[in-house]
């Protein structure tokens, strides 16, 4: 799953909307700073409530990716976008078609769930506005062995940078998979592979459902940070 679809169900508590992006967050800017369910479980219950939040944000981003990925949906889909990115790219070399039928399955259900009510994605990102960025560097920096220095900048990022309004349009879209498979050491997919997004939206859209089957609705723990 990828940011929205992680967050979309909980959008009031400001803190634990940013612990569903930080696995990513990290990933994205600084993958030796990973926190592992174990770590953030034990800050769950924590007696700061903005604390508390970030975790339990966290452990509901572990526990949606570990249904969704095993889901038969998922696999279904991913494993079509994955036979035609393929056919899109012919043997290209330096390009994977099963990791980019996996993340296509991810952003995509992102903006099939947008499309079905916009004004959530505007919250989003107003929610993610009020996070103090340092702060959740810190919380996150007393669960993990290896401290990070690169998170705020992530998060402050992110937010301006608003890159879930881009998976409107193929273009735009294609440039954050770019920006995506440029991170990860990969060749840049070729314009020729906006001619597949189109399918591959409706693929995903008309499976929305389908896909988000079994992924937890309630938040673990009733503890909130929300700011007035």
């Amino acid at each position: 799953m990828n940011y929205f679809a992680h967050a979309y169900r909980f959008l009031e508590d400001p803190y634990f909307v940013a612990g569903s992006a930080v696995p990513d967050w990290l990933s994205a800017a600084d993958r030796s700073a990973r926190v592992r369910s174990k770590q953030a479980g034990q800050f769950a219950e924590h007696q700061d409530p903005c604390t508390a939040s970030v975790a339990r944000g966290m452990l509901q981003h572990f526990r949606d990716d570990a249904r969704f990925h095993e889901a038969r949906g998922f696999v279904e889909v991913a494993f079509l976008l994955t036979a035609a990115a393929r056919d899109s790219l012919d043997g290209e070399a330096g390009l994977r078609p099963g990791f980019l039928g996996h993340l296509l399955a991810e952003v995509l259900l992102d903006w099939a769930l947008i499309e079905q009510d916009p004004a959530r994605l505007s919250e989003y990102y107003r929610l993610l506005g009020q996070v103090d960025a340092c702060l959740v560097q810190e919380i996150v920096n007393r669960m993990t062995p290896r401290p990070t220095a690169r998170l705020r900048g992530m998060i402050e990022g992110f937010r301006s940078a608003r890159i879930l309004w881009d998976y409107r349009e193929d273009a735009r879209l294609l440039r954050r998979l770019n920006q995506v498979t440029h991170r990860l050491g990969m060749a840049p997919l070729p314009d020729r592979f906006c001619e597949i997004l189109p399918g591959a939206r409706s693929l995903v859209a008309s499976r929305a459902e389908e896909l988000l089957k079994g992924v937890t609705i309630q938040p673990p723990g009733d503890v909130s940070c929300t700011l007035d």
